[in-house]
């Protein structure tokens, strides 16, 4: 534990003028606030809010946000008030203290509405200041790395999920790298151990079997960028397991062929000098193709620059080279913290300098609820970026598979909504096309256009589908609030009264409406019946023959539950949209469609639809038929039925790997429903196996599993 000294000398190493007495009086002040306190780890309570302040002094923060750290607690777990922290500390850091006070009631929620809703909070914080946020990020990491004293597993559970799903994105998003990467590992540990254990032990045979190669490199890099006359400071670091099983399941590569499990980083004087050592290194060692990536004239959206390529260098090892300033090095390490001038006290950071920040408030503003905002927000969140231009060269980054439509609203909502068209490097192409790097977009716009419904399949950010669903919501509600009307007044007439607003205000806080219209909706939706609103305008009234409301059945058959089944998807109901009413489905047995999978139906006399994935190989036999095509979608939401998902495998003939390959399918929730051996060797079996999954993301998943056990040599999805 960090003694009080100990930590004012910290402040005080990076800021000579930190308020040495306020920060004395802080650490004396929730010593004794927490008292008696005690951790599940059986340490005395202090010791965490200590440990957040020590995390910050890493970054450099100002006294402000220490104290906050060692304060940070008070409020919610002793009698003190954020009256009594504002007369003892001021109103800066008693704003600091009730942000991250209000933020500490999102963990731990297991209502999903209620973190949603605190959730915003977070945003609106972190938007009127930074400090906020990375108070709370070294809050959690000292969670997470206190994570296994937590007794129940479905608490430490829910903290991991919540860490991966919310925390660690956030730390991304303002450049704090290194905590990103230990938030994701510690979460990892918690939510598959087995995996980070296999993936752990293949690092430690890794490092026996090589020795010390990186000191080696390093030396035959530093002969190499002194002879090309440059000065230059050589690091290398390890890829955390997360980080190296992620990248092996996004880009479906075993554990053998990843390049870049130690990167070294070089660090040099200038941005000219920069361009230099990499020239020197292209022309030294072999260039792995694909590699070369240019974050310096096109920096991401977190602030970070450098420039990353892959070699085959010194020992004909493949190995990542980052090329980086010493500033640029800083801006990587601290993120927004190394922006954080703590020897001016003007106030607090603003964080609507952020473009992603004020892309969260956009989505806060559009979306309906706090679920859909949460919904949204992880859209924006999780996915890597690709670059394009605007026609005047304006650089707008967005995720991974987005499309011009998702351009169009990153430019502009109102842009967005009035989008017919676009042009891609000068050519026309259809709104769904994926955008790559380095594209030139051009929008084309209507007044008479409005956003489309089906848009909503392909877009890809937050943004756009927030703007999309909040337009779908409103021509929802004009045509339930139409079809409502129409369906009370015809109620009112079977029985003989005159249907008035007056009459549908009278009830209107029976049914917790605001409104006579929101009732009329509510009645078109099928959420409540035009009989029961009658009854309680008129207690008494008969029931006549001819009433009764005729929507209302088919309302209330969009709200039932499919029923659990296994097989193939055909228990329930079918989970494919754009089919023809009452036509027959099969699923493709060559291609094995899942949800989650781009999908297409070929359309067979006598036997119905049959769906493919997109790019199975059987679809080439129907090139000359386009009639028989069907543009056909999953519907959103969680299918509760079970698909087969076939893969090809090669497993080493030794005892133990059927047991190993059927417990890693079990662990992680999969089932093997046929398994049939295609090739034998002394040392390997060819296998193909059928496993029954939920949707793509579970099988990739179960994939990733298997690549990271030691007697799987390769695994591959069927694809025709």
């Amino acid at each position: 534990m960090i003694r009080q000294f100990e930590l004012v000398e910290q402040v005080k190493a990076y800021d000579e003028s930190a308020d040495e007495d306020a920060l004395n009086r802080a650490y004396v002040f929730a010593t004794m606030a927490h008292g008696a306190q005690m951790r599940e780890s059986g340490d005395d309570f202090f010791v965490h809010p200590l440990e957040v302040a020590g995390i910050l002094t890493q970054y450099k923060l100002d006294s402000a946000s220490i104290i906050t750290a060692l304060l940070h607690d008070t409020i919610e777990d002793t009698p003190h008030t954020l009256d009594e922290i504002e007369s003892r500390f001021g109103k800066d850091v008693a704003r600091l203290v009730d942000g991250v006070t209000k933020l500490t009631r999102i963990e731990l929620q297991s209502d999903h509405a209620k973190q949603a809703e605190n959730f915003r909070k977070l945003v609106l914080a972190m938007s009127d200041d930074i400090r906020v946020l990375l108070v709370k990020l070294a809050d959690r990491l000292h969670n997470m790395r206190t994570l296994h004293f937590v007794n129940k597993a479905d608490k430490r559970r829910r903290i991991a999920v919540e860490t991966m799903e919310i925390f660690a994105p956030l730390a991304e998003r303002i450049g704090l790298h290194d905590m990103k990467n230990e938030l994701e590992d510690l979460a990892f540990a918690e939510i598959n151990p087995e995996a980070r254990n296999s993936i752990v032990s293949r690092l430690v045979f890794l490092r026996e079997k090589g020795g010390d190669i990186a000191a080696r490199v390093i030396k035959q890099l530093e002969t190499t960028l002194d002879e090309a006359g440059l000065k230059a400071n050589i690091l290398w670091r390890e890829k955390r397991p997360y980080s190296m099983w992620r990248k092996m399941q996004k880009n479906d590569m075993p554990f053998e062929q990843l390049s870049d499990i130690i990167a070294f980083r070089v660090l040099v004087d200038s941005r000219k000098d920069c361009y230099q050592a990499l020239g020197a290194i292209h022309s030294a060692y072999p260039v792995v193709p694909g590699r070369f990536k240019d974050y310096i004239s096109t920096p991401k959206p977190n602030g970070y620059r450098s420039l990353h390529t892959g070699i085959l260098g010194p020992e004909r090892q493949k190995i990542e080279v980052q090329i980086r300033t010493h500033k640029m090095h800083d801006v990587a390490e601290y993120g927004v913290a190394a922006h954080w001038n703590y020897k001016q006290r003007a106030g607090k950071t603003e964080g609507r300098q952020y473009r992603w920040l004020r892309e969260l408030l956009d989505i806060l503003e559009q979306a309906v609820g706090p679920e859909e905002f949460l919904e949204h927000t992880k859209l924006e969140m999780f996915n890597d970026q690709v670059f394009c231009f605007t026609p005047g060269g304006d650089l707008i980054n967005l995720p991974q598979e987005a499309t011009p439509v998702d351009f169009a609203y990153a430019v502009h909502s109102e842009i967005g909504d009035r989008c017919v068209g676009v042009k891609i490097n000068g050519r026309m192409q259809p709104l769904r096309t994926q955008l790559r790097n380095g594209d030139q977009v051009e929008i084309i716009t209507s007044k008479a256009q409005t956003p489309s419904p089906i848009w909503e399949r392909f877009v890809v950010t937050g943004k756009a589908r927030a703007r999309i669903r909040r337009f779908i919501h409103s021509k929802e509600r004009e045509q339930y609030l139409q079809l409502g009307k129409a369906i009370m007044r015809r109620t009112f007439e079977e029985e003989g009264y005159e249907y008035t607003k007056k009459a549908m205000d009278s009830v209107i806080k029976v049914f917790n409406m605001n409104s006579a219209d929101d009732l009329c909706a509510a009645v078109g939706a099928g959420h409540h019946t035009s009989r029961e609103v009658l009854e309680t305008i008129i207690p008494g009234v008969k029931k006549s023959n001819n009433g009764g409301d005729k929507a209302a059945p088919l309302a209330h058959a969009r709200g039932k539950k499919k029923k659990k089944g296994k097989g193939k998807g055909k228990s329930g109901a079918i989970p494919i949209t754009g089919l023809i009413p009452g036509m027959a489905v099969h699923y493709a047995e060559c291609c094995h469609p899942l949800p989650g999978d781009r999908i297409v139906g070929i359309v067979t006399s006598g036997k119905g639809a049959t769906i493919h994935t997109i790019d199975c190989d059987t679809l080439e036999s129907h090139a000359e038929t386009p009639e028989k095509w069907l543009d056909v979608s999953w519907e959103d939401g969680d299918s509760l039925s079970f698909f087969v998902g076939r893969v090809f495998l090669t497993v080493l003939n030794e005892p133990g790997s059927l047991g190993n390959l059927s417990m890693v399918i079990a662990k992680n929730g999969g089932n093997i429903s046929n398994l049939k051996v295609t090739n034998r060797s002394s040392d390997f079996f060819d296998m193909t196996m059928d496993i029954e999954v939920k949707d793509v993301k579970h099988l990739s998943n179960i994939i990733a599993a298997l690549r990271a056990t030691p007697v799987i040599n390769s695994v591959e999805r069927a694809r025709g």
